[in-house]
């Protein structure tokens, strides 16, 4: 395996079941009809590095699994993607994470997860700077996820990473213990590059809208912020009080939202890579993210670059849009 790396993606590597559609009345039978139902690889940081294998990157997986049946499947699923597998720790007595995906007819989902297994396992020790070495950007794939990995072991972790000499990004998924911007802003004055849906934002910023969030979480110090608004888009800003709402790709037919913020993220830092704007990420994310809704499971939408760009010049116009 080629020691080239792009990026290296740390966070949660999973098996998810989705099914499809689902609503209420599955509790009150013994038996229920779904359209589909199948098995898919899943988890923040393993959806990124699939999406991002196919995108056409180098990509380097830090994460944990089970020494099992579940977790050889997805290590064989990362090996044939052409992913450097190096940093995947397998762990004796761990349970490799299964989630199981109720999607209901809008395209919304709950998850039946194992609290217990790889999906919280990470831990901050697992980041070693060697697992960094030659990669352009780091991204630790969702914060408040591992209850071991809290707001001084973040600081540590992306101060260190920027003394390596990459690009410092972060997603974020809701706070489970009350966090707020207060506790996380020592760390996230390391961040070039900062993620949140709305509800993600609002919960540690206070705030209710996201102009006002992004102000809040640029005060830390974190150099762009991203923040999903769902069907309208995305808002982003940065130090240079540039700030813009880019809308989302029209005629989305939604059919299940798992992973979108995975495949949005994916497509960003695709775009990054290959020296787009702040703004054209934010569209090739979005285009991403749209190709991923159409299709059930978090990481079975997204094919290639070309899919993407052609939603991506569809949807904004752009005719030479991909030009470096």
């Amino acid at each position: 395996m080629s020691d080239c790396c792009d990026i290296v993606l740390a966070g949660a590597s999973i098996i998810d079941i989705p099914v499809v559609p689902v609503d209420a009345s599955v509790f009150t039978r013994i038996s229920s009809p779904a359209d589909r139902i199948i098995m898919t690889s899943g988890g923040d940081a393993m959806n990124e590095a699939l999406v991002l294998s196919r995108l056409g990157k180098a990509v380097r997986l830090i994460t944990r699994i089970g020494k099992d049946d579940a977790g050889a499947y997805l290590k064989n699923i990362c090996q044939s993607a052409g992913m450097d597998t190096t940093y995947m720790r397998e762990i004796d007595g761990l349970d490799t994470g299964v989630n199981v995906v109720l999607v209901d007819q809008d395209g919304e989902r709950r998850f039946l997860t194992n609290p217990h297994g790889s999906l919280r396992a990470l831990q901050a020790e697992d980041i070693m700077p060697e697992a960094l070495k030659q990669a352009k950007i780091f991204c630790f794939a969702s914060i408040f996820v591992f209850p071991r990995i809290g707001p001084e072991q973040l600081k540590q972790l992306f101060r260190m990473v920027r003394e390596q000499g990459l690009i410092v990004c972060a997603d974020m998924t809701s706070p489970k213990q009350g966090e707020t911007v207060h506790d996380l802003a020592p760390a996230l004055g390391w961040l070039d590059y900062l993620f949140a849906n709305e509800t993600e934002a609002q919960a540690v910023t206070g705030e209710a809208e996201p102009a006002d969030m992004a102000h809040i979480l640029l005060e830390t110090g974190v150099r762009h912020v991203i923040i999903k608004i769902g069907s309208r888009g995305c808002l982003i800003a940065d130090q240079t009080g540039y700030m813009e709402i880019i809308p989302a790709c029209p005629d989305t037919r939604c059919i299940d939202t798992t992973g979108a913020g995975d495949n949005f993220a994916a497509g960003f830092f695709a775009a990054l890579l290959d020296g787009r704007s702040f703004a054209d990420c934010a569209r090739f994310a979005n285009a991403a993210a749209a190709v991923s809704v159409e299709a059930v499971g978090a990481s079975t939408g997204v094919q290639s670059a070309e899919q993407v760009m052609q939603r991506c010049k569809a949807a904004y116009h752009f005719p030479d849009f991909g030009a470096s």
